[in-house]
């Protein structure tokens, strides 16, 4: 009756490495000085591993170290499989050094442009972080951050709210208006931040601070002149659809502009609102997690332009 069958904890992973190493090098020293160990702890760890397996593997006389058929047999199977889990414990090492970044819920206000997706998608296949984007409703930003149903948001700014953290901030863009083809001023080149108070302007509707409203959908121009707003927008498509209808207005950064052109609308840079408009990676600060962290450096050292929409405080 044949014995027990040997199982894989039985032959271990470092009789394994000095059976491959040692047919590579094809000398016990050598293999020894690689495997910094003794040669009798090699010839020792072969073996054990000819006993686990039931032939012998190695053939070794005073001239010459060779393998047998079945030791060259035995390394050409096992070695793609030891490679593959040398490869597996690297990968590994390099994630728990990054802070272990392997999945994080991400939320968005407005678009999330091809920019921002293909960042992503590098960092997932250059550094094993896989992010899932979920939307956010366009004038509650922190709700979510706050309530723990995401671990992040990128989100207009500013961020005043002492329980959230700014871990990355996008770069600052231009501020555009947004307005029908044929409204009054639709010919003008530019608009001057002044004459923000001969529009009627959207405002986001939500639960989002004062603060973060007014700096969105700001009431007065720089020289104290009300600025008017009669109708509020929950998102951008809505937004766009009552700027088309030439009774309002509504600020918006570059990159919208950029991704959506529409015969029925004009974009006017804002003069006087230039580099006002920013993004930020934010979080809840007593859940600030390596994870978070490493993501905030991974988008640092991607370079990746800022994109979204709505202006920032000037």
């Amino acid at each position: 009756m044949s014995g027990p069958r040997p199982t894989m904890h039985q032959a271990n992973l470092q009789q394994i490495e000095c059976l491959i190493t040692l047919a590579e090098e094809l000398h016990f020293g050598r293999t020894a000085e690689r495997l910094g160990c003794s040669q009798s702890r090699v010839s020792q760890l072969v073996a054990t591993l000819e006993t686990r397996v039931g032939a012998r593997l190695v053939e070794r006389t005073s001239r010459r170290v060779s393998l047998t058929p079945a030791g060259a047999r035995f390394v050409k199977e096992v070695r793609p499989a030891y490679r593959a889990l040398l490869r597996t414990f690297d990968h590994a090492r390099e994630r728990a050094m990054r802070g272990a970044v392997e999945e994080l819920r991400i939320g968005f206000t407005g678009m999330v442009y091809e920019e921002v997706t293909a960042t992503f998608r590098s960092l997932h296949d250059q550094h094993g972080v896989a992010v899932h984007t979920t939307d956010l409703p366009l004038g509650s930003p922190f709700t979510a951050v706050l309530d723990g149903e995401v671990d992040a948001a990128i989100a207009e700014l500013p961020v005043h709210e002492p329980e959230l953290t700014v871990g990355f901030r996008f770069p600052p863009q231009d501020q555009f208006v947004v307005l029908s083809a044929d409204h009054p001023v639709a010919e003008r080149e530019t608009i001057d931040v002044e004459e923000l108070a001969e529009l009627d302007l959207l405002h986001r509707t939500g639960n989002a601070p004062d603060y973060w409203k007014a700096a969105r959908t700001p009431s007065v121009t720089p020289s104290g002149v009300p600025i008017l707003s009669t109708a509020g927008i929950t998102t951008i498509q809505q937004g766009m659809a009552l700027a088309a209808s030439g009774r309002h207005a509504m600020l918006a950064c570059r990159p919208l502009t950029e991704h959506h052109a529409r015969t029925d609308l004009r974009f006017l840079p804002v003069r006087g609102l230039e580099h006002t408009s920013q993004l930020g990676l934010v979080w809840r600060s007593d859940r600030t997690s390596p994870p978070l962290i490493a993501l905030a450096e991974l988008l640092k050292q991607a370079g990746q332009p800022a994109v979204g929409i709505g202006p920032e405080a000037p």
